[in-house]
């Protein structure tokens, strides 16, 4: 079974290619951010057409997630991110794939930092913990997927130095990202290339996906019950090189079991 997540940076834009990867690729789940797509734009036909049932949480002009399933409708358990009832941005939903728990996450950027974009990651951070902390213990398979804006060692970025004072790179960022995966996750992609610089986020400029100046800043965590059946993880590099692409590429992993 492959579970991938995908910033898809506005699936208007990019659902050409988003149909292209699916049909090559044929994921079982497929985890998207950054739909830039209020709820009724979002675009349900052409996905179901490509044999993915889906649930999302748009938002105009920004944010936004969504869960495909292929061959089936995911089972929607939450659109938002518990502990801010005035929280309105749409990066959070979750959903049941079978008898996987599948939560596929936005995380605020939080630049400039310090500031209040960056108060606001940091809070929303401390809401992710607090839901991990209920995930982490369930009795039931769960992944926790997305693009969690965060570069969790030097390992994970091109260059650190260049990114001391960046909010992805912070230390504050950093010490959040590894109290959550301290409380029992697996992050797959690092478990799987222990000491390998692998990158799964290239910005436009300076062509810095030809001089593969990367960032790793999408995550796929395993709670303790599914990661015994972590068998592979990688990302799909070719995607970012296609025509029109995303910022970031297709991050995945292949789990035995049927769930």
């Amino acid at each position: 079974m492959r579970v991938a997540t995908f910033n898809i940076n506005g699936i208007g834009a990019r659902l050409p290619a988003l149909l292209q990867w699916l049909d090559e690729t044929r994921p079982e789940v497929v985890c998207l951010q950054e739909l830039k797509a209020p709820q009724e734009k979002f675009p349900e036909a052409a996905i179901n057409d490509a044999g993915y049932g889906a649930v999302w949480h748009g938002q105009k002009s920004w944010n936004g997630v969504a869960i495909l399933a292929r061959g089936s409708t995911p089972e929607e358990l939450g659109r938002v991110l518990p502990g801010d009832a005035e929280d309105v941005q749409s990066r959070y939903i979750e959903a049941m794939v079978g008898k996987l728990m599948v939560a596929c996450l936005y995380l605020p950027n939080g630049n400039p930092a310090p500031g209040p974009k960056f108060d606001y990651k940091l809070k929303w951070f401390e809401r992710l913990i607090a839901r991990g902390a209920e995930l982490v213990a369930s009795e039931v398979p769960v992944i926790m997927a997305g693009d969690y804006n965060v570069m969790p060692t030097e390992l994970d970025v091109y260059k650190p130095e260049r990114w001391l004072d960046d909010a992805l790179f912070r230390p504050e960022t950093r010490a959040a990202y590894a109290r959550l995966v301290g409380q029992g996750w697996t992050d797959a992609l690092r478990s799987m290339h222990p000491g390998e610089k692998i990158y799964t986020f290239w910005d436009y400029f300076r062509n810095a996906f030809g001089r593969d100046a990367g960032l790793r800043i999408d995550h796929l965590l395993l709670n303790p019950v599914l990661a015994p059946q972590l068998r592979k993880a990688d990302v799909d590099r070719m995607v970012r090189g296609g025509e029109k692409p995303s910022d970031h590429a297709p991050t995945w992993v292949e789990l035995d079991g049927c769930f």
